[in-house]
């Protein structure tokens, strides 16, 4: 059987060790509600995957949590409708506006 010839110095293990990390997970933003989750995953807070609903998250809460969520939901779908409504351009901003 082969046996070090000489003892390792901390410098040496660590340099090798350098490499042995965990990298951190991707995260992006839900289409649907906007919290964060891994990439090419379903989101557990809502259960979306692709703008499709693929686990139904509601029907597994309890009554109280699944309020809440609801209410979440709702307050999500409202300000996503308030940023899509955009005000139409009146004669005075038309004017300011340039074209190039």
């Amino acid at each position: 059987m082969s046996v070090p010839k000489r003892r390792k110095t901390k410098s040496t293990v660590n340099q090798r060790r350098m490499h042995h990390f965990l990298a951190s997970p991707v995260l992006v933003n839900c289409s649907k509600c906007g919290k964060p989750k891994r990439a090419h995953s379903v989101c557990l807070n809502c259960g979306f995957y692709k703008k499709r609903e693929v686990i139904d998250v509601l029907g597994k809460l309890e009554k109280k949590e699944k309020k809440r969520r609801e209410k979440e939901i709702k307050e999500t779908a409202k300000q996503e409708k308030e940023q899509t409504q955009e005000k139409p351009m009146t004669l005075e901003d038309l004017s300011k506006q340039k074209f190039s």
